[in-house]
């Protein structure tokens, strides 16, 4: 449809930033809300807060400082004056001048220069005069104002935002279509899509102005639930699809139940038998498994994936496992070798990684489409197209997050075949708001024990200025016969070179501030004497050192405080064959202290190995920070966590290295991990196949996803092809779920087809 103010040159703009339709700018909301009917006045503001004023400008002013520009604009009120300072804005020259009204928006610091106030990167607008038109000002003042993110430039601050919306909403005043059933509004007491859309956008006098900053208004409720609801009902979907679908009903015989037995090296947990019982459970099933597989790091999930894949096997098909790196796929294939040695069956199985040779490639494609490799174990050359699988029934993908959603439906796809079931690992333990979200098309399991044997591990932090304890505290596990990580962030150079690896980087205080003392940092607690005593003493004030890299550690350490001792150095940089001999060489015990990246984050088990040290530990996320802990631990001895960090660290670094010292339970860490850093980067990427929100928040909206989730299945039970279930809403209403169902996910999301 034809929107004013929107020419072909500003929708080539808009399509750049995802908006391509009317809908797509309606549901583009305001980040936040300007009360410009009663705004603070200057004698009113706190050093400390944030708050929105309006005042007249007095004067402008371009500084040139040794550092850098300086732009400066002195606003007013009365007698009573307000500093705003921005870095390196020369584009603001020229911009403001005296007796303009202006909107500014920001923390109020104190000035040093008087005693006045000032605020430091404000947001600002500059607001109507008696020259704008009426209907300028009325967007603009004395309301509760939407601020919008840019859309590109100054053209489509704002403002321009605040008029298009405004002229697209009165032209569609009475015809913006519901897509929810009005039964189910009305028992939900949510407002209709149209009257939501307006209050959204240009809420109604006196709405509470906390309520719409964190979205918590019934319009904003509204819109939210509508985009999870559609998500949920889709997922839904496509469960109750996957299950009409033909898979393979694997029988559980006398036969079965032996094999899968002569593999247990140990008594399983309640968790595992639990978890293997609800695998095999879904196994039987004629309808394809589609199952996730949650466990923390070191609660056995390998042992049970490796049981459901002999039941696939003893069954007569071919099981495969894809792992996210060769060093891990390496280790499937020869804990899986170790454990197989007790079946008296031998299954035979192939590896297939990308770093093999060619020849070995083509020999081990052979094997596995003749059917000769019944249990194949890789990486992403298992999805290459010329992996064919003679009769594949158990697809186990570990790690999925570091996949993507799309891709573990490739090894399916197979033709003339009945679809494999698959089994999805992570020990990266989820938090229930996203599982229901990326992973809400499968079922799960999950394991919350330990295997008999494993002791908590002792987890401290320490300062920098007292790296000598910690490396004479490895010199002594050494001298046990014991083994010792060292982890750091980057392989070499300075920060600038690894900024995604730079966690504080995201924090909004990292860096400012005076240094944070060691004597105010919380120590773990009792039971770890030994380790490091008095490390929660004052650091020695003074000592400063830049970003360490493993390379550089590597040298120093071991010409220094670990000569003598076998240290190695282990890096994503290496080729394979280099890890893979290095990891072997440590998992034998030729190798004494391993300094390395997070490459050996995942998955590496070396039961000896019982000291895990992590330099610029405030630079991690919490996610890797627990995967790396779990590396230790993992044999009889008890293992040790040393968390050393920098000078300075953020307010979000220390709730984070304070998580660690005071509980080792992965899902508790993950739920504050996913508060801190979000959902889009959860797992350290964007590209986690998580759907694309416009106006939902994972961590803010939970309990509307709950809801959602609920609603979802409810009405497609009410929908179905069950006539007597009682159905919700007209035959038109449902209609039109069923029609925004299809459109939003095929075209937003691209998993499903709906109708």
């Amino acid at each position: 449809m034809y929107v004013r103010g929107v020419g072909p040159r500003v929708a080539e703009l808009l399509a750049a930033r995802g908006i391509q339709t009317a809908e797509d700018l309606l549901y583009h909301l305001p980040f936040r809300y300007e009360d410009r009917q009663n705004p603070r006045s200057l004698d009113e503001l706190k050093p400390g807060e944030t708050a929105s004023v309006i005042a007249e400008v007095r004067g402008a002013a371009l500084l040139r400082t040794r550092r850098m520009p300086l732009f400066e604009i002195t606003v007013g009120q009365g007698r009573l004056a307000l500093k705003c300072i921005w870095f390196n804005a020369t584009y603001l020259n020229g911009k403001f001048h005296a007796g303009q009204t202006v909107a500014v928006y920001g923390k109020v610091e104190p000035s040093r220069s008087s005693s006045n106030l000032k605020m430091i990167q404000p947001q600002f607008e500059i607001l109507p005069d008696s020259s704008d038109d009426a209907e300028t000002r009325l967007l603009e003042v004395g309301r509760i104002t939407p601020v919008y993110e840019s859309l590109g430039g100054s053209r489509l601050a704002s403002r321009w935002q605040r008029k298009v919306i405004f002229h697209l909403l009165e032209g569609m005043r009475g015809s913006v279509p519901e897509c929810l059933p009005r039964e189910m509004l009305a028992r939900l007491e949510l407002p209709g899509r149209e009257q939501a859309l307006r209050e959204v956008h240009f809420p109604a006098e006196g709405t509470p102005l906390e309520q719409l900053q964190s979205a918590a208004t019934p319009a904003h409720r509204r819109l939210i639930f509508e985009e999870l609801f559609f998500l949920e009902l889709g997922l839904e979907l496509k469960r109750r699809r996957m299950r009409k679908r033909a898979g393979i009903a694997f029988g559980t015989s006398d036969k079965v139940r032996e094999a899968v037995r002569e593999v247990l090296p140990f008594h399983p947990t309640a968790a595992q038998k639990r978890a293997l019982g609800e695998i095999v459970g879904d196994m039987r099933q004629p309808s394809p498994m589609r199952r996730l597989l949650q466990g923390d790091v070191g609660s056995g999930k390998t042992i049970v994936a490796l049981q459901a894949m002999i039941v696939a096997m003893e069954n007569g098909y071919q099981a495969a496992l894809m792992a996210p790196t060769e060093i891990l796929a390496t280790q499937h294939y020869l804990a899986a070798r170790k454990l197989l040695e007790r079946s008296s069956r031998k299954p035979r199985m192939v590896l297939l990684t990308g770093s093999l040779e060619d020849d070995r490639k083509r020999r081990a494609r052979g094997q596995i489409n003749r059917g000769e490799a019944q249990l194949v174990i890789g990486t992403h050359a298992l999805i290459e197209e010329k992996v064919e699988f003679d009769r594949l029934g158990l697809v186990v993908v570990d790690e999925q997050h570091r996949f993507g959603v799309l891709q573990r439906f490739r090894l399916m796809k197979k033709p003339n075949q009945p679809e494999p079931d698959v089994l999805v690992m992570t020990a990266t333990p989820i938090p229930r708001t996203l599982a229901l979200s990326l992973y809400g098309d499968l079922d799960v399991s999950i394991l919350d024990e330990l295997p008999p044997g494993r002791t908590p591990i002792v987890t401290r932090r320490v300062p920098d200025e007292r790296a000598g304890e910690v490396w004479d505290f490895v010199r002594r596990e050494v001298e046990k016969k014991r083994q010792a990580y060292i982890v750091y962030p980057v392989i070499e150079g300075t920060k600038e070179d690894h900024p995604e690896l730079d966690f504080s980087r995201d924090d909004p205080d990292a860096g400012t501030g005076p240094p944070v003392q060691s004597g105010s940092r919380r120590t773990a607690k009792s039971g770890t004497a030994e380790l490091f005593p008095g490390s929660a003493q004052e650091a020695s004030p003074g000592a400063r050192s830049g970003l360490k890299s493993a390379t550089e550690m590597y040298e120093k350490l071991g010409a220094g405080p670990l000569a003598g001792l076998r240290v190695a150095l282990l890096h994503g940089r290496l080729d394979a064959d280099e890890k893979e001999t290095v990891m072997r060489r440590f998992q034998r015990g030729e190798i004494d202290v391993l300094v390395a990246t997070t490459v050996i984050e995942v998955g590496v088990d070396v039961p000896n190995a019982t000291v895990m040290v992590i330099g610029h530990a405030e630079r991690f996320g919490l996610a890797q920070l627990h995967q790396l802990r779990g590396r230790v631990g993992r044999g009889a001895a008890r293992g040790y966590c040393v968390l050393m960090t920098g000078e300075r660290i953020s307010p979000q670094g220390e709730e984070r290295l304070n998580a660690m010292v005071r509980t080792q339970d992965g899902f508790e860490l993950a739920e504050l991990d996913l508060v801190q850093r979000g959902p889009g980067e959860f797992f350290g990427t964007r590209q986690a196949g998580l759907p694309d929100f416009r106006v939902a928040n994972l961590v803010r909206d939970r309990k509307l996803l709950e809801l959602a989730k609920v609603e979802a299945a409810r009405f497609a039970n009410a929908n179905g092809s069950d006539a007597d279930a009682g159905r919700e809403g007209t035959d038109a209403e449902r209609a039109r779920v069923w029609a925004r169902l299809k459109e939003a996910w095929q075209r937003r999301y691209g998993l499903v087809e709906a109708g």
